[in-house]
Protein backbone atom coordinates (compact mmCIF):
# COMPACT_ATOMS: atom_id res chain seq x y z
CA UNK A 1 0.00 0.00 0.00
CA UNK A 2 1.42 3.21 -0.76
CA UNK A 3 2.32 5.93 1.75
CA UNK A 4 3.30 9.66 1.54
CA UNK A 5 4.95 12.27 4.10
CA UNK A 6 4.32 15.56 3.68
CA UNK A 7 5.31 18.20 6.28
CA UNK A 8 3.00 21.12 7.55
CA UNK A 9 2.45 23.74 5.24
CA UNK A 10 4.12 21.58 2.21
CA UNK A 11 2.79 20.49 -0.90
CA UNK A 12 2.37 17.39 -2.79
CA UNK A 13 1.28 17.06 -6.53
CA UNK A 14 -1.53 14.69 -7.23
CA UNK A 15 -2.11 13.47 -10.80
CA UNK A 16 -0.03 11.06 -13.14
CA UNK A 17 3.39 12.48 -12.70
CA UNK A 18 6.31 11.38 -10.96
CA UNK A 19 6.51 11.77 -7.04
CA UNK A 20 2.75 12.64 -7.28
CA UNK A 21 -0.09 10.81 -5.40
CA UNK A 22 -2.84 9.05 -7.95
CA UNK A 23 -5.77 11.55 -7.71
CA UNK A 24 -8.50 9.20 -6.81
CA UNK A 25 -5.87 8.05 -3.70
CA UNK A 26 -6.02 11.80 -3.10
CA UNK A 27 -9.74 12.38 -3.15
CA UNK A 28 -9.57 9.18 -0.59
CA UNK A 29 -7.47 11.39 1.80
CA UNK A 30 -9.32 14.98 1.34
CA UNK A 31 -12.67 13.16 1.99
CA UNK A 32 -11.36 11.70 5.16
CA UNK A 33 -9.57 14.98 5.97
CA UNK A 34 -13.02 16.69 5.94
CA UNK A 35 -14.18 14.59 8.54
CA UNK A 36 -12.28 16.30 11.04
CA UNK A 37 -13.23 18.60 13.09
CA UNK A 38 -9.97 20.32 12.36
CA UNK A 39 -11.04 20.74 8.81
CA UNK A 40 -12.96 24.35 9.89
CA UNK A 41 -15.77 25.71 7.84
CA UNK A 42 -14.75 25.04 4.29
CA UNK A 43 -12.93 21.45 4.95
CA UNK A 44 -9.47 22.44 4.25
CA UNK A 45 -8.02 23.00 7.62
CA UNK A 46 -6.22 19.54 7.94
CA UNK A 47 -5.15 19.03 4.08
CA UNK A 48 -6.19 21.95 1.61
CA UNK A 49 -7.24 20.61 -2.04
CA UNK A 50 -5.67 22.65 -4.64
CA UNK A 51 -5.94 22.26 -8.57
CA UNK A 52 -2.99 20.01 -8.58
CA UNK A 53 -1.79 19.20 -5.23
CA UNK A 54 -2.68 18.65 -2.05
CA UNK A 55 -0.82 21.00 0.99
CA UNK A 56 -0.35 20.51 4.56
CA UNK A 57 -2.16 22.67 6.87
CA UNK A 58 -1.09 23.20 11.11
CA UNK A 59 -2.35 19.62 11.75
CA UNK A 60 0.01 16.74 12.06
CA UNK A 61 -0.29 13.32 12.42
CA UNK A 62 -1.11 10.61 9.89
CA UNK A 63 -4.52 9.61 7.72
CA UNK A 64 -5.01 6.21 6.21
CA UNK A 65 -7.76 5.34 3.88
CA UNK A 66 -8.94 2.87 2.19
CA UNK A 67 -5.13 1.72 -0.24
CA UNK A 68 -3.02 4.09 0.87
CA UNK A 69 -1.64 6.47 3.68
CA UNK A 70 -0.41 10.01 4.62
CA UNK A 71 2.20 10.51 7.35
CA UNK A 72 2.02 14.78 8.13
CA UNK A 73 4.89 15.99 10.50
CA UNK A 74 5.40 19.19 12.24
CA UNK A 75 7.88 22.05 10.57
CA UNK A 76 10.72 21.10 13.38
CA UNK A 77 14.33 22.43 12.00
CA UNK A 78 16.49 19.17 12.52
CA UNK A 79 19.32 19.68 10.19
CA UNK A 80 22.17 17.79 11.72
CA UNK A 81 20.29 15.13 10.56
CA UNK A 82 21.62 14.40 6.69
CA UNK A 83 18.92 13.05 4.37
CA UNK A 84 14.99 12.82 4.26
CA UNK A 85 14.41 9.89 5.90
CA UNK A 86 16.73 10.88 9.00
CA UNK A 87 15.06 14.25 9.21
CA UNK A 88 11.88 12.62 9.01
CA UNK A 89 13.15 9.63 12.12
CA UNK A 90 14.23 13.10 13.92
CA UNK A 91 11.17 14.77 13.70
CA UNK A 92 8.50 11.54 14.66
CA UNK A 93 11.20 11.27 18.15
CA UNK A 94 10.64 14.72 18.92
CA UNK A 95 7.05 14.49 18.17
CA UNK A 96 6.32 11.19 20.26
CA UNK A 97 8.34 13.40 23.06
CA UNK A 98 6.22 16.05 22.97
CA UNK A 99 3.00 14.23 23.11
CA UNK A 100 4.58 11.99 26.30
CA UNK A 101 5.17 15.53 27.95
CA UNK A 102 1.42 17.16 27.06
CA UNK A 103 -0.10 14.09 27.71
CA UNK A 104 2.33 13.22 31.24
CA UNK A 105 3.04 9.92 30.22
CA UNK A 106 6.09 7.95 30.76
CA UNK A 107 7.17 6.61 27.34
CA UNK A 108 10.91 4.83 26.93
CA UNK A 109 11.60 5.18 23.32
CA UNK A 110 14.66 3.13 23.38
CA UNK A 111 14.03 0.28 21.94
CA UNK A 112 13.04 1.87 19.16
CA UNK A 113 15.92 1.63 16.51
CA UNK A 114 16.74 4.14 14.37
CA UNK A 115 15.55 1.87 11.58
CA UNK A 116 12.14 1.88 13.46
CA UNK A 117 12.08 5.51 13.66
CA UNK A 118 12.69 5.87 9.98
CA UNK A 119 10.46 3.31 8.31
CA UNK A 120 7.13 3.28 10.64
CA UNK A 121 4.78 5.73 10.44
CA UNK A 122 4.02 8.04 13.92
CA UNK A 123 0.53 6.07 14.27
CA UNK A 124 2.66 2.55 13.72
CA UNK A 125 5.24 3.12 16.56
CA UNK A 126 2.63 4.38 18.78
CA UNK A 127 0.97 1.36 18.70
CA UNK A 128 4.76 -0.15 18.87
CA UNK A 129 5.22 1.78 22.42
CA UNK A 130 1.58 0.71 23.38
CA UNK A 131 1.91 -3.14 22.81
CA UNK A 132 5.38 -3.17 24.59
CA UNK A 133 4.18 -1.20 28.02
CA UNK A 134 0.89 -3.36 27.83
CA UNK A 135 2.96 -6.76 26.96
CA UNK A 136 4.99 -6.16 29.86
CA UNK A 137 2.25 -5.07 32.29
CA UNK A 138 0.13 -8.23 31.99
CA UNK A 139 3.32 -10.26 32.24
CA UNK A 140 3.14 -8.62 35.81
CA UNK A 141 -0.67 -9.44 36.32
CA UNK A 142 -3.57 -8.41 35.16
CA UNK A 143 -5.37 -5.81 36.92
CA UNK A 144 -8.29 -7.93 39.23
CA UNK A 145 -11.57 -6.31 41.51
CA UNK A 146 -13.56 -8.03 43.85
CA UNK A 147 -17.00 -7.87 42.56
CA UNK A 148 -20.39 -8.37 43.85
CA UNK A 149 -22.35 -11.03 43.04
CA UNK A 150 -25.71 -12.77 43.34
CA UNK A 151 -26.58 -16.27 42.72
CA UNK A 152 -28.72 -19.38 43.75
CA UNK A 153 -26.63 -22.14 45.31
CA UNK A 154 -27.18 -25.50 47.14
CA UNK A 155 -24.70 -24.53 49.54
CA UNK A 156 -24.27 -20.60 51.91
CA UNK A 157 -21.63 -18.59 49.85
CA UNK A 158 -20.79 -14.83 51.81
CA UNK A 159 -24.58 -14.08 52.90
CA UNK A 160 -28.19 -14.87 52.78
CA UNK A 161 -30.42 -12.69 51.08
CA UNK A 162 -33.22 -13.08 53.02
CA UNK A 163 -35.85 -11.00 51.18
CA UNK A 164 -35.27 -12.92 48.00
CA UNK A 165 -34.84 -16.05 49.64
CA UNK A 166 -38.39 -16.38 50.76
CA UNK A 167 -40.32 -14.85 47.75
CA UNK A 168 -37.96 -16.97 44.89
CA UNK A 169 -37.42 -20.06 47.38
CA UNK A 170 -39.75 -20.12 49.75
CA UNK A 171 -40.60 -23.79 48.58
CA UNK A 172 -37.26 -24.69 47.87
CA UNK A 173 -35.01 -25.60 50.50
CA UNK A 174 -32.02 -26.57 48.50
CA UNK A 175 -31.44 -23.60 46.80
CA UNK A 176 -30.06 -20.22 48.93
CA UNK A 177 -30.04 -17.08 47.81
CA UNK A 178 -26.15 -15.54 48.10
CA UNK A 179 -24.75 -12.69 47.95
CA UNK A 180 -20.93 -12.79 47.97
CA UNK A 181 -18.08 -10.87 46.01
CA UNK A 182 -15.32 -12.59 43.76
CA UNK A 183 -12.24 -11.47 42.45
CA UNK A 184 -12.45 -10.79 39.10
CA UNK A 185 -10.86 -9.26 35.89
CA UNK A 186 -13.61 -8.85 34.01
CA UNK A 187 -13.22 -4.77 35.49
CA UNK A 188 -13.74 -1.30 33.42
CA UNK A 189 -10.05 -0.89 33.13
CA UNK A 190 -9.22 -4.58 31.54
CA UNK A 191 -12.47 -3.62 29.01
CA UNK A 192 -10.84 -0.81 28.04
CA UNK A 193 -7.47 -2.28 27.42
CA UNK A 194 -9.68 -4.80 25.17
CA UNK A 195 -10.77 -2.37 23.19
CA UNK A 196 -7.65 -0.37 22.15
CA UNK A 197 -6.13 -3.74 21.50
CA UNK A 198 -9.28 -4.42 19.35
CA UNK A 199 -9.44 -0.67 17.88
CA UNK A 200 -5.39 -0.72 16.78
CA UNK A 201 -5.67 -4.29 15.30
CA UNK A 202 -7.97 -2.94 12.51
CA UNK A 203 -5.85 0.24 11.85
CA UNK A 204 -2.42 -1.07 12.08
CA UNK A 205 -0.83 -1.92 9.12
CA UNK A 206 2.33 -3.13 10.37
CA UNK A 207 3.22 -6.99 10.43
CA UNK A 208 5.06 -6.83 13.72
CA UNK A 209 2.19 -4.67 15.06
CA UNK A 210 -0.61 -6.88 13.85
CA UNK A 211 1.35 -10.04 15.70
CA UNK A 212 1.46 -8.25 18.83
CA UNK A 213 -1.71 -7.32 19.18
CA UNK A 214 -3.42 -10.64 18.22
CA UNK A 215 -0.98 -12.15 20.79
CA UNK A 216 -2.70 -9.53 23.39
CA UNK A 217 -6.06 -10.50 22.47
CA UNK A 218 -5.56 -13.88 23.50
CA UNK A 219 -4.49 -12.92 26.83
CA UNK A 220 -7.87 -10.73 27.15
CA UNK A 221 -10.19 -14.18 25.77
CA UNK A 222 -11.95 -13.65 29.38
CA UNK A 223 -12.12 -10.63 29.21
CA UNK A 224 -15.69 -9.34 28.13
CA UNK A 225 -16.05 -7.07 25.11
CA UNK A 226 -17.27 -3.79 26.06
CA UNK A 227 -18.52 -1.45 22.55
CA UNK A 228 -16.16 1.53 22.78
CA UNK A 229 -18.79 4.12 23.70
CA UNK A 230 -19.89 2.00 26.47
CA UNK A 231 -17.03 2.03 28.29
CA UNK A 232 -16.97 2.91 31.49
CA UNK A 233 -13.64 5.33 32.01
CA UNK A 234 -15.48 6.38 35.72
CA UNK A 235 -15.26 3.95 37.41
CA UNK A 236 -11.14 3.21 36.71
CA UNK A 237 -9.35 4.20 39.60
CA UNK A 238 -5.55 4.44 39.44
CA UNK A 239 -3.90 3.83 42.69
CA UNK A 240 -0.99 2.40 44.44
CA UNK A 241 -1.90 -1.48 43.76
CA UNK A 242 -2.37 -0.82 39.94
CA UNK A 243 0.03 2.75 39.57
CA UNK A 244 1.28 1.00 36.20
CA UNK A 245 -1.35 0.82 34.64
CA UNK A 246 -1.77 4.98 34.35
CA UNK A 247 0.30 5.44 31.34
CA UNK A 248 -1.41 2.66 29.52
CA UNK A 249 -4.77 4.61 30.48
CA UNK A 250 -3.51 7.86 29.37
CA UNK A 251 -2.64 5.88 25.87
CA UNK A 252 -6.07 4.18 25.60
CA UNK A 253 -7.48 7.61 25.85
CA UNK A 254 -4.79 8.94 23.00
CA UNK A 255 -6.72 5.88 21.19
CA UNK A 256 -10.04 6.26 21.67
CA UNK A 257 -11.41 8.94 23.08
CA UNK A 258 -10.50 11.33 20.70
CA UNK A 259 -8.20 13.42 23.02
CA UNK A 260 -6.01 15.30 20.53
CA UNK A 261 -7.19 12.63 18.05
CA UNK A 262 -10.32 13.91 15.70
CA UNK A 263 -10.77 11.09 13.52
CA UNK A 264 -12.25 7.56 12.91
CA UNK A 265 -14.90 7.09 10.30
CA UNK A 266 -14.07 3.23 9.92
CA UNK A 267 -12.94 0.50 8.40
CA UNK A 268 -14.72 1.38 5.05
CA UNK A 269 -13.72 5.15 4.61
CA UNK A 270 -10.41 5.21 7.00
CA UNK A 271 -9.03 5.90 10.11
CA UNK A 272 -6.21 9.18 11.56
CA UNK A 273 -4.81 10.17 14.16
CA UNK A 274 -4.53 14.02 13.94
CA UNK A 275 -2.96 16.32 16.55
CA UNK A 276 -3.44 20.09 16.43
CA UNK A 277 0.09 21.82 16.46
CA UNK A 278 -1.16 25.08 18.17
CA UNK A 279 -2.97 22.87 21.07
CA UNK A 280 -0.19 20.37 21.09
CA UNK A 281 2.84 23.08 21.41
CA UNK A 282 0.30 24.80 24.60
CA UNK A 283 0.44 22.12 26.54
CA UNK A 284 3.66 20.88 25.58
CA UNK A 285 5.54 24.55 27.21
CA UNK A 286 2.50 24.43 29.86
CA UNK A 287 3.90 21.55 31.74
CA UNK A 288 7.64 22.33 31.02
CA UNK A 289 7.40 25.63 32.88
CA UNK A 290 5.30 23.93 35.59
CA UNK A 291 8.49 21.45 36.01
CA UNK A 292 10.83 24.37 35.75
CA UNK A 293 9.12 26.35 38.79
CA UNK A 294 8.27 23.06 40.71
CA UNK A 295 9.05 23.72 44.21
CA UNK A 296 10.04 27.40 43.76
CA UNK A 297 7.36 30.52 45.27
CA UNK A 298 5.74 30.68 42.31
CA UNK A 299 3.00 28.91 40.99
CA UNK A 300 1.31 27.96 37.08
CA UNK A 301 -2.28 28.02 36.13
CA UNK A 302 -2.64 26.43 32.38
CA UNK A 303 -5.25 28.20 30.75
CA UNK A 304 -6.51 29.93 33.92
CA UNK A 305 -6.87 33.91 34.41
CA UNK A 306 -10.62 33.84 32.59
CA UNK A 307 -10.88 37.22 33.26
CA UNK A 308 -13.68 39.40 30.95
CA UNK A 309 -12.61 42.44 28.36
CA UNK A 310 -15.86 44.05 28.61
CA UNK A 311 -19.35 44.56 30.49
CA UNK A 312 -22.78 45.08 28.95
CA UNK A 313 -23.88 48.59 29.59
CA UNK A 314 -27.45 46.61 29.54
CA UNK A 315 -27.20 44.12 32.38
CA UNK A 316 -24.03 44.14 33.73
CA UNK A 317 -22.80 40.73 31.50
CA UNK A 318 -19.20 39.95 31.45
CA UNK A 319 -18.59 39.61 27.79
CA UNK A 320 -15.65 38.02 25.99
CA UNK A 321 -13.51 35.63 28.72
CA UNK A 322 -9.98 35.28 28.26
CA UNK A 323 -7.62 32.18 28.71
CA UNK A 324 -3.72 33.06 28.39
CA UNK A 325 -1.75 30.09 28.01
CA UNK A 326 0.52 30.13 30.92
CA UNK A 327 0.12 32.85 34.20
CA UNK A 328 2.95 32.41 36.74
CA UNK A 329 1.69 33.98 39.95
CA UNK A 330 3.66 35.34 43.00
CA UNK A 331 2.20 36.26 46.15
CA UNK A 332 -0.78 36.14 44.64
CA UNK A 333 -0.32 38.57 41.99
CA UNK A 334 0.31 37.32 38.11
CA UNK A 335 4.40 38.06 37.56
CA UNK A 336 4.58 36.58 33.99
CA UNK A 337 2.14 36.28 31.13
CA UNK A 338 3.45 33.61 28.21
CA UNK A 339 1.34 32.89 25.39
CA UNK A 340 2.59 29.90 22.76
CA UNK A 341 2.01 30.42 18.79
CA UNK A 342 3.11 27.63 16.75
CA UNK A 343 4.25 29.73 13.71
CA UNK A 344 7.77 31.35 12.28
CA UNK A 345 8.46 34.42 13.12
CA UNK A 346 11.02 36.23 11.19
CA UNK A 347 14.39 37.60 12.18
CA UNK A 348 14.82 41.51 13.01
CA UNK A 349 16.89 41.95 10.35
CA UNK A 350 14.31 41.27 7.57
CA UNK A 351 11.39 42.53 9.56
CA UNK A 352 11.13 45.15 12.48
CA UNK A 353 7.63 43.78 13.40
CA UNK A 354 9.43 39.68 13.21
CA UNK A 355 6.40 38.44 11.40
CA UNK A 356 4.21 38.78 14.73
CA UNK A 357 0.85 39.61 14.08
CA UNK A 358 -1.24 42.68 15.03
CA UNK A 359 -3.98 40.01 16.65
CA UNK A 360 -1.47 38.83 19.12
CA UNK A 361 -0.15 42.30 19.64
CA UNK A 362 -3.34 43.43 20.58
CA UNK A 363 -4.46 40.34 22.48
CA UNK A 364 -0.93 40.55 24.53
CA UNK A 365 -2.34 44.98 25.14
CA UNK A 366 -5.58 43.03 26.91
CA UNK A 367 -3.31 40.75 29.33
CA UNK A 368 -1.36 43.67 30.16
CA UNK A 369 -4.17 45.70 31.42
CA UNK A 370 -6.56 42.53 32.55
CA UNK A 371 -3.73 40.98 34.51
CA UNK A 372 -1.41 43.70 35.91
CA UNK A 373 1.77 41.35 34.64
CA UNK A 374 4.72 43.49 34.68
CA UNK A 375 5.68 41.19 31.75
CA UNK A 376 4.51 39.41 28.86
CA UNK A 377 5.80 37.13 26.27
CA UNK A 378 4.92 35.86 22.92
CA UNK A 379 6.49 32.20 22.64
CA UNK A 380 7.40 30.77 19.21
CA UNK A 381 9.05 27.49 18.07
CA UNK A 382 12.72 28.56 17.33
CA UNK A 383 13.87 27.78 13.88
CA UNK A 384 17.56 28.38 11.80
CA UNK A 385 15.89 31.19 10.01
CA UNK A 386 16.68 33.26 13.90
CA UNK A 387 20.15 32.23 14.50
CA UNK A 388 21.49 29.77 16.69
CA UNK A 389 20.33 30.41 19.81
CA UNK A 390 17.10 30.03 20.98
CA UNK A 391 15.39 32.70 23.55
CA UNK A 392 14.58 36.26 23.91
CA UNK A 393 14.56 37.84 20.25
CA UNK A 394 13.04 41.23 20.81
CA UNK A 395 11.52 43.13 23.90
CA UNK A 396 9.04 46.49 23.48
CA UNK A 397 7.37 48.62 26.04
CA UNK A 398 4.10 49.29 25.83
CA UNK A 399 3.99 52.77 25.47
CA UNK A 400 3.08 55.03 28.52
CA UNK A 401 4.01 52.09 30.88
CA UNK A 402 6.68 50.03 32.20
CA UNK A 403 5.00 46.48 31.17
CA UNK A 404 7.57 44.48 28.51
CA UNK A 405 6.21 42.41 26.13
CA UNK A 406 8.75 40.00 24.46
CA UNK A 407 8.72 37.70 21.43
CA UNK A 408 10.90 34.92 22.37
CA UNK A 409 11.50 30.96 21.07
CA UNK A 410 12.36 27.99 22.12
CA UNK A 411 13.89 24.54 20.70
CA UNK A 412 12.35 21.69 20.55
CA UNK A 413 14.49 20.15 18.25
CA UNK A 414 16.80 20.05 21.20
CA UNK A 415 14.75 18.73 24.05
CA UNK A 416 17.14 18.24 26.41
CA UNK A 417 17.08 19.75 29.62
CA UNK A 418 14.14 21.65 27.89
CA UNK A 419 12.26 22.46 30.84
CA UNK A 420 15.90 24.46 32.60
CA UNK A 421 16.33 26.05 29.29
CA UNK A 422 12.60 27.51 29.65
CA UNK A 423 13.47 28.55 33.30
CA UNK A 424 17.14 29.87 32.55
CA UNK A 425 16.12 31.79 29.69
CA UNK A 426 12.46 33.03 29.65
CA UNK A 427 11.89 34.39 33.31
CA UNK A 428 13.14 37.95 34.49
CA UNK A 429 15.82 38.35 36.85
CA UNK A 430 14.42 38.89 39.79
CA UNK A 431 12.45 35.40 39.36
CA UNK A 432 15.47 33.48 38.70
CA UNK A 433 17.01 34.89 41.78
CA UNK A 434 14.11 33.02 43.49
CA UNK A 435 14.36 29.88 41.99
CA UNK A 436 15.14 26.64 44.06
CA UNK A 437 17.14 25.40 41.05
CA UNK A 438 16.58 21.43 40.97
Amino acid sequence: MPSYILREWETLPHGDGEGAIPAHLASRLVALAKTSPFAGRGGGGVLEDRRHELRARGVVGVIAAQGCSLEILPKIDVMKEEGAERQNAAIRKRLVHMLAVALDLKIEMGRITDLDWQHETLLEILIRIFCDKLTEAVRRGMPRRYLGHEDDLSALRGTLDVPRQFTRHAANAGRLACRFDELSQDIALNHIMKAAVAHLFKISRSVANQKRLRELDFVYADVSDVPVPALKWGEVIIDRTNRAWQDLLGMAQLFLRNRYQTTDSGSAQGTALLFEMNALFEEYVGRLVTRALAGTEFRVTLQGGRLFCLTSLEDDRAVFQTKPDILIWRAGQVAHVIDTKWKRISARIDDPKMGVSQGDVYQMMAYAHLYKSPKLTLLYPHHDGLGANEGVQAQFRITGQETVVETASVDVANGKDLAARLRDKFFSTAMQENLVLR
